[in-house]
């Protein structure tokens, strides 16, 4: 065999395999869409009329605490914490735990909440950094509210510090820089008093974007799409994530991560488990996965839960900067969670967990970013060099692009079927442009971002990166 046969034997095998995994990667999303169609359609039918209100004057409703981690949050802390101590629920506290902010996070609560050191001991069963003081409110408005003053030590070590110092028997952990539907609580709690034979160990929900919108009191009065082009992406982005992707992976019964920034959890196994990991940056990955395994290796039935409708707001980033450092992260924590978890990869023991859900993150979460530059990178070459035509290599682009934007159009269409969160003709116009440029600008970034993770990772970058915060629109409604 010449030389040159066995380039071209390379550069068919090497087109061969593209073809392969990207045809894969739009079946799978295919696949995971119809299934998501069928679910959302099954569970509005079965909830649309349920009088979530009704749970209100249940004694049996869950007890919940809600643990809301902050650093150098005083932009937004205000707004943030009245949006949690406004929500419609009785049997709930709220938990704010200052992981050694560096601004005035501490005095913007104090004054605004009336706050006071409180006598209340700190007994660490999950070890975490010191806690310097807890506070709570001397107006009897604030009685749920607990402040909890610490050395910093990151947000896993944060909200081990507040499943520490909660005595009720369910948590919600947050991002403190989220504005809460009224309702949450409510439509989190629910699964967890149907009957069923099984332990609900976690319930996860919707998250948007919050740029933009309006905030009052706390209260979420208006949604707007976002006027910023990355802030915008990103909510086509985090359509497709929660309602085209979670949906279907919680009808499998295959869910591997509840976003860290709004989840319910079962206290007593999330302590049995050993708490959110601290050496991880995926710490709300790591968990869920961590508490499933436990549960298998236990022989204990259990079911994690997602729910299309509870919806917690978040302000998402602004600038390529502060977008890269949480791609980056994001891309940090994934690898550590399926490295910690090898074991499950295509292991019976863990049912569709470890032959099909473990799999999935590790090829096509994991391993896509990688696959698609190098695939990129090597088509341009042979390109450059004559050996693929220009005309293969635009048509299969715009082949491509035309999927990514069909992918886009299903998710926002499935948003106005369902939820119908953007009402005006100006934001629908708005988001459909981004649908358009998302695959051109957004998704490129995205993909250097999740490389530059892989870096950081093997070059030892433990770093979690600021979130700088703009702040949200607060002019009157």
């Amino acid at each position: 065999m010449t030389g040159i046969e066995a380039l071209d034997i390379f550069i068919d095998i090497f087109n061969y395999l593209i073809l392969f995994f990207a045809g894969l990667v739009m079946l799978s999303y295919i696949v995971l869409a119809a299934i998501s169609g069928f679910s959302l359609k099954s569970y509005l039918r079965k909830n649309r009329f349920v009088n979530y209100n009704a749970l209100l004057a249940l004694e049996s409703a869950p007890r919940v605490s809600l643990i809301a981690p902050a650093y150098n949050e005083g932009k937004t802390i205000e707004e943030n914490v009245r949006s949690l101590l406004a929500i419609n629920y009785n049997n709930f506290d709220v938990i704010v735990v200052n992981d050694g902010s560096k601004d005035n996070s501490i005095p913007v609560l104090t004054k605004t909440f009336d706050l006071v050191e409180s006598d209340m001991e700190y007994n660490p069963k999950i070890a975490t950094k010191n806690v310097k003081a807890i506070y709570r409110s001397s107006n009897p408005s604030f009685s749920k509210l607990i402040v909890v003053d610490k050395e910093n030590g990151g947000k896993a070590d944060a909200l081990n510090t507040g499943i520490n110092v909660s005595t009720n028997p369910y948590l919600v952990c947050i991002d403190v820089d989220c504005i809460m539907d009224k309702d949450v609580l409510l439509k989190l709690a629910k699964p967890y008093l149907e009957a069923s034979d099984k332990r609900i160990i976690a319930t996860g929900g919707v998250v948007r974007i919050a740029n933009s919108c309006v905030i009052k009191a706390g209260k979420l009065v208006e949604v707007k799409a976002p006027g910023n082009f990355l802030a915008r992406a990103q909510v086509i982005e985090y359509l497709r994530a929660f309602i085209l992707g979670r949906m279907a992976w919680n009808k499998l019964d295959g869910l591997l991560i509840i976003s860290g920034a709004f989840g319910m959890f079962d206290r007593e196994i999330a302590m049995r488990a050993g708490g959110y990991d601290t050496t991880t940056v995926g710490e709300d990955m790591e968990l869920i996965v961590r508490m499933r395994r436990f549960m298998i290796d236990k022989g204990e039935d259990y079911a994690v839960q997602y729910i299309p409708d509870p919806l917690c707001w978040t302000e998402a980033p602004e600038s390529y900067k502060i977008l890269g450092k949480q791609r980056s992260r994001w891309m940090r924590g994934t690898m550590e969670t399926l490295w910690r978890h090898k074991k499950m990869m295509f292991n019976p023991k863990y049912k569709l967990l470890g032959l099909l859900s473990y799999p999935y993150w590790m090829f096509f979460e994991y391993y896509a970013p990688i696959i698609e530059m190098i695939g990129i990178l090597i088509t341009i070459l042979l390109v450059v060099l004559g050996i693929i035509s220009w005309k293969f290599f635009f048509l299969f682009l715009l082949l491509v692009y035309l999927y990514a934007v069909m992918f886009s159009m299903i998710a926002l269409y499935s948003e106005e079927a369902t939820f119908q969160r953007y009402e005006t003709l100006k934001d629908l116009r708005m988001l459909t442009s981004v649908a358009l440029l998302e695959p051109l600008i957004f998704h490129p970034f995205t993909v250097y971002a999740a490389i530059k993770g892989n870096w950081e990772k093997l070059r030892g970058n433990k770093g979690w990166g600021e979130m700088t915060r703009t702040g949200f629109d607060k002019r009157p409604g």
